[in-house]
């Protein structure tokens, strides 16, 4: 932005404090000045930038529209899938190919309508039979050209593909519906798109509700960095009634110009390979997997290995069934002949025989049991070693926290501290406790999770220690402050840890003159210890965090007890205990100093 006399540069949309800043004027005066317009806005309101060139026009400046150079997804961050697979590719050869676009959105906006609406407008142009046989992806032709479906189900497969080390989509169409706007699931979808370099486009779904306001959607979206186009953004927004069938047509042609705005390409002739969308067993035919080719050619008779499963390619069919012999790039297919079940996100390969095929599978065997041995955690203390030994450019992080209120001056002051020689990234930044999602998002991402004033759901910190995800919780916001900006200084003191030794189940509630109520537990992992700390949930809601007082086995006084055996546990000054509450038992101890 910049001022060059009476002239303003402004953006398409504005913070109304942002505005009053800008053009050095009180905030209050400038929403006076709105109210006499007829728009009522508070301090923390954005504008459009027609309306901020009314306000300002009023103090004799000239608003003119911010030129912003719209960035390709794929300049900075992660490099999306098909660019690394092309990248040792014959220029020559490389050939435009069908874009793979997949669908996300807050629940009940319309994503399974939208795709449905997809199939039938196909149907509707002649489609012989219909898509008889679904198998996670499908395929439209429109003005002579493929655009690939990928029919996953939601942003939690999407990015579990991505921590697998795959990308399937070239394309997001993020679903917003038209009566609702955006909703906490629509800001994680952006979030998790945004994460993978993906480009985004929006279709605002349900135009044909009466309670419609497509103007507030863009708003809400153009607040959240996705400017539609129309308010002169790099955002496609396309209006669509996926019941009434409206919009259809507009959506497609939108797909193609954004895939050809980023040039998608691949070798027909090259390496094959591509992406497992699923897979799944079939009792009379085995193994059956959903393969998305990415480069190269399949051809039945193929030997494949993917993941750890190999085989050699006994049929090959399309989205409708049809048994095909050969699938070029943005092709899905279905396939027979593997030997196992390989996961979704799982890359495949053609290779020469099945020696090779069962080499390689060995190897990967033993790499995935070296790296579950010594996988390392992703953590604050690491960080400015990481970016001294060139594996780091820039810090993650997902923030969650207890209100908007907090939420909004922690990313004020974090985004200050991303101003030096490390930067700092929020991928996602919301209210509430952290859940599966975010720990998802942080591993594909490589990101840290912060959170103030919240916990950490008993099966988020599970899969978090599964995948080494690093989560920090604060309670007063300098210290939160304080250690990210130590971390990227390289100054940070090692962390005091928590080590989880131990889970349990409360099978019984007994009583108990000493203590009021006793916890008669199973130990499920682990051992429990007495001394150590505790937590107990009911459900996911913390109740209970302290020191494990009472460790009984039958009548005796025990030290600790191991999984498979039962127990009764004593807390102290604490007896509002239910069967079927979660004991997770931990020691505390100092980390690693990192560098």
């Amino acid at each position: 932005m910049s001022n060059n006399g009476n002239r303003i540069e402004l953006p398409a949309s504005i913070v109304i404090r942002d505005l009053a800043q800008k053009i050095e004027k009180s905030p209050i005066d400038l929403i006076k000045k709105l109210m006499t317009n007829g728009v009522m806005a508070t301090i923390n309101q954005a504008v459009d930038f027609d309306t901020a060139a009314i306000v300002v026009a009023e103090y004799g400046l000239e608003a003119v529209l911010e030129v912003v150079e719209a960035q390709k997804p794929e300049e900075s961050g992660e490099v999306p899938l098909w660019r690394q697979m092309i990248a040792g590719e014959d220029g020559a050869r490389l050939k435009s190919r069908p874009p793979v676009v997949t669908i996300l959105g807050h629940v009940d906006h319309g994503k399974t309508s939208l795709l449905d609406a997809i199939r039938q407008t196909e149907v509707a142009a002649g489609e012989a039979g219909g898509i008889t046989q679904h198998i996670g992806a499908y395929q439209v032709e429109r003005k002579g050209r493929l655009i690939t479906f990928l029919d996953t189900p939601g942003h939690a497969a999407f990015t579990q593909m991505r921590a697998r080390g795959a990308q399937g989509a070239d394309i997001v169409v993020l679903v917003v519906a038209a009566d609702d706007g955006v909703m906490p699931q629509t800001r994680e979808a952006i979030a998790h798109a945004k994460a993978a370099r993906v480009p985004i486009m929006v279709a605002l779904n349900k135009i044909d509700k009466p309670n419609a306001n497509q103007d507030r959607v863009k708003q809400q979206l153009a607040e959240l960095e996705l400017v539609p186009d129309d308010w002169g953004g790099s955002t496609m927004v396309v209006p669509v009634s996926a019941k009434q069938l409206q919009g259809i047509d507009d959506l497609l042609e939108g797909i193609l110009l954004v895939a050809d705005s980023n040039e998608i390409k691949a070798n027909p002739e090259g390496k094959v390979i591509g992406t497992v969308i699923e897979a799944e067993v079939d009792k009379s035919k085995g193994v059956l997997a959903t393969l998305l080719v990415q480069n190269g050619t399949l051809q039945a008779g193929d030997i494949v290995v993917a993941g750890i499963a190999h085989g050699k390619l006994r049929a090959i069919t399309d989205f409708k069934g049809k048994p095909i012999k050969k699938a070029g790039p943005s092709t899905p297919v279905s396939v027979l002949g593997l030997s196992d079940v390989p996961s979704a996100g799982d890359l495949f390969q053609v290779v020469e025989s099945d020696r090779e095929a069962r080499a390689i599978v060995g190897e990967r065997v033993e790499a995935a049991r070296t790296q579950a041995q010594s996988k390392k955690k992703v953590s604050l203390e690491d960080l400015f070693a990481n970016v001294q030994a060139g594996d780091a450019r820039e810090l993650n992080l997902i923030l969650k926290a207890d209100v908007q209120g907090s939420l909004d001056p922690i990313i004020s002051e974090l985004n200050k501290l991303g101003e030096g020689e490390i930067g700092l990234h929020i991928l996602h930044a919301e209210t509430g406790n952290i859940g599966n999602n975010d720990v998802m998002l942080a591993s594909a991402s490589r990101a840290i999770i912060v959170g103030f004033n919240v916990q950490a759901d008993v099966d988020a910190r599970r899969m978090a220690e599964k995948e080494g995800v690093d989560i920090r919780l604060y309670e007063i916001i300098y210290r939160l402050t304080e250690d990210i900006e130590k971390a990227l200084k390289g100054m940070l003191e090692p962390e005091i840890v928590e080590k989880v030794i131990g889970r349990a189940t409360v099978l019984q509630v007994f009583s108990a003159s000493k203590f009021g109520k006793v916890a008669g537990c199973k130990v499920t992992d682990g051992e429990l210890r007495r001394g150590a700390r505790v937590r107990l949930y009911h459900a996911t809601d913390l109740v209970y965090e302290g020191d494990l007082s009472s460790l009984r086995h039958e009548k005796e006084d025990v030290k600790e007890m191991r999984q498979g055996f039962e127990c009764g546990v004593g807390f102290k000054n604490f007896s509002n205990i239910q069967v079927g509450d979660q004991l997770i038992c931990y020691v505390v101890e100092k980390g690693e100093q990192a560098g």
